[in-house]
């Protein structure tokens, strides 16, 4: 989806509405009843452009999940995990959904503000190399000698080197292509290259909706390889961490009854992000949807211990795997990056 200014700020008021609506009704009750309490106001950056992702936010908000906890929430939409990062850091804004990867690194800048995430929404990574098997790639060992391209600020490739190590590719027996965002898909459907780096849930989607048919595409998930990295991860700002834990607990419990709601009621989770996007389509994001609970949400681990945390084992690892690529200062451990404190207990975030 082509991101424009136009459709950044629909996709703000969009989202504001959706997530206000059960509020204005639940806080109209709660007056008649005598209930004086302001809701706390909330400010949540994604740091993309609405999709089929967000649907445990969307669907907290329409579901009065939100509402419940006390809370009014607004959102905006930030130009990337570092961007929405800096928001969060700088207090221009309380949450912000982000791939938690890239918060580690910024961690490690000199003066980089505490910032922890809380929750994580995507128990794997969605990274991924997607190809087509008519130029000969069916498996990550057939991408030795191909063309690869790689899209500004793409994400995958940053941990590329260790999926490579562990499954005996040489990174430089593959040819890097670097390749504007925009046209990343276009070039691999049109065979100017023979595979991409990505999201498997937005360019493995995106080209089938260009005409590439199911058949003819190798989704290559990291995941699949040994990538231990988690991925979308929601953030605090460390000063409302402090000020109002009671709130930021209840953030959660929100996203999390959201989360739930998305994998109950996946079409009419569609159906409320649809309406949120700037000519958004139903199709493509059930498609999406069906990809990112399968995929990077509803995985082993979490069907064993829940919605939200992490193992800390896995997490180390994935921090040394990040590590072949970018040269720690200091190396953090998975305290410094994952508080759990928030968090209600495993049985309350088992998904059923």
């Amino acid at each position: 989806m082509r991101v424009t200014l136009t459709s950044t700020r629909r996709d703000f008021l969009g989202l504001a509405i959706g997530l206000g609506a059960s509020l204005c009704s639940r806080a109209s009750r709660a007056q008649s009843a005598g209930a004086a309490k302001q809701p706390i106001t909330i400010q949540l950056t994604l740091d993309r452009p609405i999709d089929a992702a967000v649907s445990p936010f969307v669907m907290a908000g329409v579901g009065g999940s939100f509402g419940a906890e006390g809370l009014a929430v607004t959102t905006n939409i930030a130009g990337g995990s570092q961007d929405a990062i800096g928001r969060v850091s700088a207090g221009m804004s309380d949450f912000a959904l982000v791939d938690i990867n890239t918060l580690i690194r910024a961690r490690d800048r000199n003066g980089a503000a505490p910032v922890k995430a809380i929750f994580v929404l995507f128990n794997h990574a969605p990274y991924a190399i997607i190809a087509r098997r008519s130029r000969g790639i069916r498996a990550l060992s057939d991408v030795e000698g191909k063309n690869l391209g790689v899209a500004e600020g793409d994400l995958s490739i940053r941990l590329w080197p260790a999926v490579a190590r562990q499954n005996g590719i040489k990174p430089q027996s593959v040819k890097q292509n670097s390749i504007s965002a925009a046209v990343r898909e276009p070039m691999l459907s049109a065979g100017q290259v023979d595979a991409v780096t990505g999201f498997s849930y937005l360019s493995a989607i995106n080209l089938r909706d260009r005409g590439v048919p199911a058949d003819d595409l190798a989704v290559l998930r990291f995941a699949d390889y040994g990538c231990e990295a988690y991925g979308a991860a929601l953030i605090v700002n460390p000063n409302l961490a402090a000020a109002k834990p009671e709130a930021v607990k209840g953030f959660v419990r929100a996203v999390i009854t959201g989360t739930h709601l998305a994998i109950k009621e996946p079409a009419r989770a569609v159906t409320e992000v649809v309406s949120r996007m700037d000519a958004g389509s139903r199709e493509l994001e059930s498609e999406r949807l069906r990809a990112i609970i399968g995929d990077n949400i509803l995985t082993a681990e979490v069907k064993q211990h829940g919605l939200g945390g992490i193992d800390t084992v896995r997490f180390e690892r994935s921090i040394d795997q990040i590590a072949e690529d970018f040269k720690f200062q200091k190396r953090p451990t998975a305290a410094d990056i994952f508080d759990d404190a928030f968090l209600p207990p495993a049985d309350a975030r088992v998904v059923n």
